[in-house]
């Protein structure tokens, strides 16, 4: 049985953290996986340069993504396909299908997590029950977490392909709540995106804190925002 720990006044015992670009250091990630299947195909691009398109490209095709605007296949092969056509570089649709399966197959292989990840994991664990709720694709997010010596911290981990829609949606944390036998009031939301984790979280009545590595200006914020994982203690 876990501890109960009071924030603002509410008595937490559930903490829900993201993954991607909260614990898992997803661009670091990421660019190794370009590298890696840049040199297999003999692409001749830099890839500082392609790096730089394709990020704003693939940031906004998950937000359609999010919305349900796209499906997960036109994700993956649009995201490579605008980028390759921003940069004025011919490739053939087959070779965008195997980039794009590739890039999932080799992603997870690589484990670079945020400063301060194990550390905030340990603390946590011996007074929380800890979980997962990620938008990423369900194939990929169990293999990172393993690479990664994170897997054994978490009691449940929630996909939103396995809900049927995706972080905001409010039913996305109404099954992490049936599923781990939480509720709004002793649960806790710790990620990135300020409109899936955030705002999400906080629309079901949950407390969250915005993980704000990047140091962004953020106006309006009603809500704890930290700057590096360790700085979740002074919450938790």
């Amino acid at each position: 049985m876990c501890n109960i720990f009071t924030f603002n006044g509410m008595q937490i015992q559930h903490v829900f953290f993201d993954l991607d670009h909260t614990l898992w250091d997803f661009e670091k990630n990421s660019d190794l996986t370009f590298e890696k299947i840049f040199l297999k195909y003999n692409i001749k691009i830099d890839i500082h340069a392609f790096l730089e398109v394709y990020k704003p490209i693939n940031l906004n095709y998950w937000k359609l993504f999010r919305n349900e605007k796209v499906t997960k296949s036109e994700l993956k092969y649009g995201r490579l396909k605008n980028t390759f056509d921003a940069l004025n570089y011919t490739v053939s649709d087959d070779l965008i299908d195997l980039i794009s399966v590739d890039y999932l197959d080799f992603l997870p292989h690589f484990n670079h997590l945020f400063p301060d990840a194990f550390q905030i994991l340990d603390y946590l664990k011996n007074k929380y029950q800890l979980h997962i709720i990620t938008n990423g694709f369900e194939e990929t997010q169990a293999k990172k977490m393993e690479s990664s010596k994170i897997a054994h911290y978490f009691d449940k981990v929630i996909t939103s392909e396995s809900v049927g829609v995706k972080k905001p949606n409010s039913k996305v944390f109404e099954f992490a709540f049936q599923i781990t036998g939480a509720n709004k009031d002793n649960s806790i939301m710790i990620g990135d995106s300020i409109e899936a984790d955030i705002e999400g979280a906080l629309n079901v009545g949950m407390k969250a804190i915005h993980c704000n590595f990047d140091q962004q200006k953020i106006s309006n914020i009603n809500f704890i925002s930290i700057t590096s994982l360790i700085g979740i203690k002074q919450y938790l």
